[in-house]
C-alpha cells in the first residue's frame, strides 16, 4: 500500500510540475503585450492613417488643464489633418470675429517626417489652414501614448498630452 501511495505521490508530482512548468509568468506576458502595443503603435504611424485624443492641454506659461475625454481630437491620414483642439493662451493676431476660441483647422498636411527614437517615435508635419500655418510634432511612445506640440504663426504654441489610436470604422 504504502509503494502505490509513494508512486502516486511521485507521479502526481511530475504531472503538476510539467504543468506548471509550461505557464507563463507574469513578466513574459507583461512583455508580450508591451510589444503587441508597439506594433499596433508602429502599425498606425508607418499607415499615417490614426486619431489623437487630448486628455490634458499644456499652455506655454500656464499650468495644466484635464480636458473633458474623448470630445478633442486631431485626426491624421495621410492626405489631410482635421484638428479639433481647445486653445489656452495668448494670441498674438486674430482677425476680430473670426475666431472660435479653439486650435480649429483643416488641411493637407506637408513635409512629413517620421523618426524612430530608443523608446519612441517622432512625427513632424506642417499644415496650412485658412488663416494660418501650423506646425504639428507628435511624439509617440510604444504603447501608444503621445504628446503633441502645436506652434502657430498667430498663437503661442502648446502642447496636448493624450493617446493615439486606429480611426473608428464608418458604418
Amino acid at each position: 500500500m504504502k509503494t502505490k501511495s509513494l508512486i502516486l505521490l511521485v507521479l502526481f508530482y511530475f504531472l503538476s510540475v510539467s504543468f506548471f512548468a509550461q505557464e507563463k509568468s507574469k513578466k513574459e506576458l507583461k512583455a508580450e503585450r508591451a510589444l503587441q502595443e508597439q506594433k499596433e503603435t508602429e502599425g498606425l504611424i508607418n499607415s499615417k492613417n490614426f486619431v489623437f485624443n487630448a486628455e490634458k492641454a499644456n499652455p506655454l506659461g500656464y499650468r495644466m488643464i484635464i480636458l473633458d475625454y474623448n470630445t478633442y481630437t486631431i485626426k491624421v491620414t495621410e492626405e489631410n489633418v482635421v484638428c479639433d483642439l481647445p486653445y489656452f493662451g495668448r494670441a498674438y493676431h486674430v482677425a476680430y470675429g473670426s475666431s472660435d476660441g479653439g486650435m480649429k483647422f483643416e488641411g493637407k498636411p506637408e513635409n512629413i517626417t517620421i523618426e524612430k527614437k530608443k523608446k519612441s517615435y517622432s512625427i513632424k508635419m506642417v499644415v496650412k489652414g485658412n488663416n494660418d500655418v501650423y506646425t504639428l510634432l507628435f511624439s509617440v511612445f510604444f504603447d501608444g501614448g503621445s504628446n503633441v506640440s502645436v506652434t502657430s504663426n498667430n498663437r503661442a504654441s502648446i502642447s496636448y498630452d493624450g493617446e493615439i489610436k486606429a480611426p473608428k470604422a464608418k458604418i
